[in-house]
C-alpha cells in the first residue's frame, strides 16, 4: 500500500521475488532463463497476469504465477516420534514465559508476524544455548529456565546468508575445499613433475606460482577512504592470478586459471574422470549452483548463493544424523525455483536424521513443513506466546493464528490439485 501511494506521483522500481508484490505490480520484467552464464536475457515485460509460462522453461516466473508450476513437498510429511527439544519458560524480550516444543528429526518452521518473538526464541535462546552446550561457544543466551533434548545432538549449525568472505581470495572452490583437490591434481601432471611443482605452486595465496603484482588476487584493490574498497583487474596477469610459468601446466588442456574460470557444470565435464573432484562438484550441482564459476570472488556472491554454498559443504560431510540446523528466513531474496532447490537440500538433511529449524514467513515453505511453531498473535507486547503448533493441517484449524488464516487457502488448493 505504501509503494502504491508513492507510485501515484513517482516511478517505483523494485527487485522482488515475493508473489504478492509481483501480482500487485503494474509492470513486470523477467530476466533469465537461468542464473549466471545461463541468464542475462529479457524473457518478458508487461502485465503480471499476462506473464507466460514459457514452454520448456518450467522454472519461469510465469509458470509459478499461473499455477502451472507449484512448490510441492518432495517427501511425505513426517510425524514426530515424541523426541522433542523443549525450551522451558522463555522470557527474553517479549516472550511471555513460553515453553516451546520442537520435534527432533523433522523440518520445523517457526512462524508469526514481525516482532512476535521468533528470532528471540530461536536465535537468542535455542541457537546460543545449543552453541554453548555443543560447540563450546561463549554466547550468552536470553532468559529461560532451560532446554531439554540437546543431549541427542553432537553439534548445532547456523546457516545464514552472510558472505563466505569479503575479498577475491575466497571463492566457491576454496570454501568447499575443492581447490585443495584440484591443486593436488595439477601437481601430478607431467610438466609439474618435470619442474618439481608441488601443490603449493598452484595456490594464489602463496609466493611461487602466483602473480606478485596483485599477490594472487587477480585484481588491484583501490582504497576509497570512507567508501567501500574497489577492485580493478590486475594489468600484469589480466585477472588470471598466476604467473606465466604456472599457467603452462595443464590438465586435459586447461591450465589452473582456466579451471577456476569454469562453471560447476563445465567442470563436471572436464573433471569427469576424477572421483574426488566430482563428489564435490555433484554436491554443488545438487544445491542449484551449477552455473557458479569455481573461482568467482566471494564478495560478488548473493546471500542466497552463499547460503547454498554452506549447505553444499554440509552435505559433502559424513553425516551421522545428529546435527541441529538453524536457518533464519533462508528464502529472503530467492525466486520460486531457488526456494524449490533449497527445500530439496533441507529435506536431504532431514532424511539423514538431522533436525532443521527454520524461521520463515514464506508460505510455500511453511506449507511443506513437518511441524509448525506459530508465535504471536501480534508483534511486540501483543506477541510472545505460542498461538498454534503441529502440522500445517492442524495449524489452519486455530482461528487465532494469522499464519493459519493465510495458510488455509494454500493447503486447500494443494489438496484439490492432489
Amino acid at each position: 500500500e505504501m509503494l502504491q501511494e508513492i507510485a501515484r506521483d513517482h516511478s517505483v522500481v523494485v527487485v522482488e521475488h515475493d508473489e504478492e508484490m509481483m501480482r500487485a505490480a503494474d509492470h513486470l520484467i523477467e530476466i533469465g532463463p537461468g542464473a549466471g552464464v545461463y541468464g542475462g536475457e529479457l524473457l518478458y515485460e508487461g502485465r503480471p497476469e499476462d506473464c507466460p509460462a514459457l514452454e520448456g522453461r518450467t522454472a519461469s516466473t510465469g509458470a509459478y504465477l499461473s499455477g502451472a508450476e507449484t512448490l510441492k513437498k518432495s517427501a511425505k510429511t513426517l510425524v514426530s516420534d515424541a523426541s522433542f527439544i523443549v525450551i522451558k519458560e522463555a522470557s527474553h524480550h517479549n516472550l511471555q514465559g513460553v515453553t516451546a516444543r520442537i520435534p527432533a528429526g523433522l523440518l520445523t518452521c517457526v512462524t508469526g508476524v514481525s516482532g512476535s518473538g521468533k528470532s528471540t526464541l530461536v536465535n537468542d535462546i535455542l541457537a546460543k544455548t545449543a552453541a554453548r552446550k555443543l560447540n563450546r561457544s561463549k554466547d550468552i543466551p536470553g532468559a529461560h529456565k532451560g532446554i531439554d533434548g540437546l543431549e541427542a545432538f553432537e553439534r548445532v549449525v547456523r546457516v545464514s546468508q552472510e558472505p563466505i568472505g569479503q575479498s577475491p581470495r575466497s571463492n566457491p572452490a576454496t570454501y568447499t575445499k575443492l581447490f585443495d583437490v584440484i591443486r593436488d591434481l595439477y601437481a601430478k601432471v607431467p610438466l609439474s613433475r618435470a619442474r618439481g611443482y608441488k601443490a603449493g605452486r598452484f595456490s594464489f595465496n602463496a609466493r611461487g606460482g602466483r602473480c606478485e603484482r596483485c599477490q594472487g588476487q587477480g585484481a588491484i584493490k583501490l582504497d576509497m577512504l570512507f567508501m567501500s574498497d574497489a577492485y580493478v583487474e590486475c594489468p600484469s596477469c589480466g585477472g588470471r592470478r598466476y604467473n606465466r610459468e604456472t599457467l603452462e601446466a595443464r590438465f586435459a588442456g586447461a591450465n589452473i586459471a582456466e579451471a577456476l574460470d569454469m562453471s560447476v557444470d563445465e567442470a563436471r565435464g572436464h573433471f569427469k574422470n576424477v572421483p574426488r573432484i566430482m563428489e564435490k562438484l555433484d554436491t554443488l550441482e545438487e544445491v542449484g549452483l551449477g552455473y557458479l564459476k569455481l573461482g568467482q570472488a566471494a564478495n560478488t556472491l548473493s546471500g542466497g548463493e552463499a547460503q547454498r554454498l554452506k549447505l553444499s559443504l554440509e552435505l559433502s560431510k559424513r553425516n551421522n544424523g545428529r546435527s541441529l540446523y538453524i536457518l533464519d528466513e533462508p528464502t529472503t531474496g530467492l525466486h520460486f525455483e531457488d526456494v524449490r532447490k533449497l527445500l530439496e537440500v533441507l529435506q536431504r538433511l532431514v532424511d539423514q536424521g538431522n533436525s532443521v529449524v527454520v524461521i520463515e514467513h514464506n508460505l510455500d515453505v511453511i506449507k511443506v513443513a513437518d511441524h509448525i511453531l506459530d508465535l504471536g498473535p501480534g508483534g511486540g507486547v501483543r506477541g510472545g506466546e505460542v498461538v498454534a503448533e503441529g502440522t500445517p493441517e492442524q495449524v489452519v484449524q486455530v482461528s487465532a493464528s494469522f499464519t493459519g488464516q493465510y495458510l488455509a487457502p494454500m493447503l486447500a488448493r494443494a489438496h484439490a490439485a492432489a
